[in-house]
């Protein structure tokens, strides 16, 4: 008869994930699993397989709860294009904030995985491919919104101005992990918005 778990697994796989987070797929050790999760090995093993099946669970958890959270805000039909996008910034750069260690913040799990493991993690790039989709389809949908109100240039493509916000969101995490203060993320923030007004 097999023992009951004696943990809590949306725990453990919360800080799994920060832990991926800090330290990216690869220079994450099953050891820094352990330290990070209060598990033994075998507890990890039996009950998320391998750090594999443990790393797509935790950037899953990660997809779900950032861009869920970046779409509602997106979808908000209650306030303006340009009202949605200054807000949608302004929670960018509010969890980098929230996620500074020694003066420089994490990034994004999935700007990180992007960069480290696309093209490389076939199960991986397809998620992140999937969660790519997703916020673009979203950005492209306010976009639209702002031309037809009148908030955004009308003459510019919305597909492509999708895919400068999104660089730019993945800039600011970026340039936050790299040291860049709140002021700065913010002057960045406020000169995409700039970029997108009718001249």
């Amino acid at each position: 008869m097999a023992r009951p778990r004696t943990f809590d697994e949306e725990r453990a796989l919360d800080a799994a994930m920060r832990a991926f987070w800090a330290k990216g797929y690869e220079a994450t050790s099953t050891q820094d699993l352990c330290d990070a999760t209060g598990l033994g090995r075998s507890s990890i093993y039996n009950t998320f397989t391998s750090k594999h099946h443990l790393f797509r669970r935790a950037l899953a958890r990660y997809i779900d709860a950032m861009t869920g959270a970046q779409l509602e805000l997106l979808e908000d039909g209650e306030r303006s294009a340009s009202d949605r996008l200054r807000a949608f910034f302004a929670m960018v750069i509010d969890s980098d904030a929230a996620a500074r260690r020694d003066g420089r913040g994490l990034g994004c799990l999935t700007v990180n995985s992007v960069v480290e493991l696309a093209g490389r993690d076939a199960e991986a790039t397809r998620m992140l491919d999937r969660d790519l989709e997703r916020r673009l389809a979203a950005l492209r949908a306010v976009v639209e919104t702002g031309q037809r109100d009148g908030d955004i240039a009308a003459e510019r493509d919305a597909h492509a101005l999708a895919l400068f916000l999104n660089a730019v969101t993945g800039g600011i995490r970026i340039a936050g992990q790299g040291g860049a203060d709140r002021a700065a993320l913010e002057a960045i923030a406020a000169t995409a918005l700039d970029a997108l007004r009718p001249t």
